[in-house]
């Protein structure tokens, strides 16, 4: 169990504290920022995460509970992070969230993003989860400059036979999240990957919508049981 820290040396904790004012003050007039992160010490950097309502101080305190170990604060709990003095629920969580984003930034992966060229490259990431779905569903991938995938978002769930999808709804995530271009991906719930007519008309009118708005439409892929058709291999856009 982490010990609280209480300072027992005047002269030491009256430094610390105008250490930790000073610092305070620095980060409400936005100075630290214009330095850049990278420029900032742990306990700067941890004051920021904490900011609101709990003083610099606090930052000093946490800093000190784990011997300036950021290891050691990495892998604190939020129950041992708020038995710190001045630390709250709240500052506790911001610290582990700040803490599973690093974490998720450093597993990254280039296979969990890979390049998609082909009907293959679609279907072995999205067939496994559409092919026996019991309803339509539009999903579209988002693909970087590099035709790397960004996210896959779905766009329209529909029923049985039928799923209904606008322009807007495909193209508002790409937007969102800066796709170069994308590949439409949708399921026939009734094992039978043949595009209908209805398929081919909304395909070249997506089409239409990416070139105005500069988001290329590389492909749409209908996810059957047995066998998964390409509009873009059919010479259907």
């Amino acid at each position: 169990m982490q010990q609280k820290i209480n300072s027992t040396n005047g002269g030491k904790e009256e430094e610390t504290y105008k250490c930790s004012a000073l610092l305070e003050e620095e980060i409400i007039d936005g100075e630290i920022s214009v330095k850049g992160a990278e420029s900032l010490t742990n306990q700067e950097l941890l004051a920021i995460i904490m900011s609101g309502d709990t003083e610099a101080l606090n930052a000093v305190n946490l800093l000190n509970t784990y011997e300036g170990n950021l290891i050691h604060l990495f892998c604190a709990s939020v129950s041992q992070l708020v038995e710190t003095d001045g630390v709250g629920f709240q500052e506790a969580q911001k610290i582990k969230a700040t803490f599973e984003l690093t974490k998720r930034i450093a597993a990254y992966s280039e296979e969990d993003h890979p390049k998609i060229t082909s009907k293959d490259d679609v279907t072995k990431i999205l067939a496994p989860h559409m092919m026996f779905l019991p309803q339509e569903e539009f999903r579209v991938m988002l693909l970087n400059a590099k035709q790397k995938l960004i996210r896959v978002e779905t766009v329209s769930l529909g029923s049985l036979d039928k799923a209904l999808v606008e322009p807007r709804d495909v193209f508002r995530p790409a937007i969102t999240f800066n796709a170069a271009s994308l590949v439409i991906v949708h399921n026939h719930p009734s094992g039978d990957s043949q595009p209908s007519e209805q398929d081919v008309l909304l395909t070249r009118e997506l089409c239409m919508c990416g070139i105005i708005l500069g988001i290329e439409v590389l492909d749409h892929v209908i996810i059957g049981v047995r066998d998964h058709v390409s509009f873009r291999e059919k010479g259907l856009m």
